[in-house]
């Protein structure tokens, strides 16, 4: 079988396309890139609409958390200690448990037991909760000048919140945020090991990966090819919000632009 053939047959495999049974032996370099990169279409999936819904709803929890009104910040900032100050792997198996009970009883949870649905509200609760705490930080920061420039105006209310505090929000915030975003990448590789099953064997990279070194008893060749898969992925990430960084700073004087610098995360 040559290398096109293969990419024909397992390119879209982990959403369910192509061939259904996984090669067993002779295993490639190209039956290994293409199943690798077959499941980073559910790593860029969970990462992209995690990110998507966890920053509106971050930004939410960080206005919440500075409210006057005690029920609602009390909520905020409970919600962010509880999704900051447990694992994200122990979320996982407790989100599972979590649905796999009320499956039985209301049919409504049922799609949540699955990885497609319920491993994402995870990892958005998960990446809202961090971004809060970024996006809170980020609103205790604002220039005490700039809220007495939009009073002095007449902006209040929302007009003020939209035009003044939140474009500036998210200027301090982007740099912290551009990391937390990359972190949430990364940590959908612990999906498929977790409590959520992988149906079919359409698991994310890193599925395919340990199927590989499971079978071939070597890793040191299909966990750097997922490796490189994730520093192009961060390389995109990064590209596309500099590009946000530097949309958000163009009023600003060229010396002072902040420029995005990358510090992983190594603990969380």
């Amino acid at each position: 079988m040559s290398c096109w053939e293969t990419i024909q047959d397992y390119g879209l495999r982990s959403i369910g396309y192509g061939q259904r049974l996984l090669p067993k032996d002779n295993f490639t370099l190209c039956d290994q890139f293409t199943l690798i990169g077959s499941g980073m279409i559910w790593n860029i999936y969970f990462g992209i609409v995690a990110l998507v819904t966890g920053f509106l709803f971050a930004t939410l929890l960080a206005v919440g958390k500075s409210s006057a009104n005690p029920w609602t910040r009390k909520s905020s900032e409970w919600f962010i200690f509880l999704f900051r100050g447990s694992p994200l792997f122990i979320q996982f198996f407790f989100g599972y448990a979590v649905f796999a009970s009320l499956k039985g009883s209301i049919p409504f949870f049922a799609p949540f037991s699955a990885a497609w649905l319920g491993a994402l509200v995870v990892l958005f609760c998960n990446t809202a909760a961090y971004s809060g705490e970024i996006f809170y930080g980020a609103l205790q920061s604002i220039p005490r000048g700039d809220i007495e420039a939009a009073d002095a105006y007449g902006l209040t209310g929302w007009t003020r919140f939209k035009r003044v505090v939140w474009p500036t929000l998210l200027r301090l915030a982007w740099p912290a945020y551009t990391n937390e975003a990359i972190f949430l990448f990364h940590a959908t590789t612990l999906v498929f090991f977790t409590g959520f099953p992988a149906w079919q064997q359409r698991g994310d990279a890193l599925y395919y990966a340990s199927y590989f070194a499971d079978k071939t008893f070597n890793p040191f060749v299909p966990y750097p090819i997922l490796a490189g898969y994730f520093i192009v992925l961060t390389i995109c990430v990064i590209s596309v919000f500099g590009l946000i960084n530097r949309r958000l700073n163009q009023h600003l004087p060229q010396d002072r632009r902040p420029k995005l610098r990358l510090r992983p995360q190594i603990f969380r």
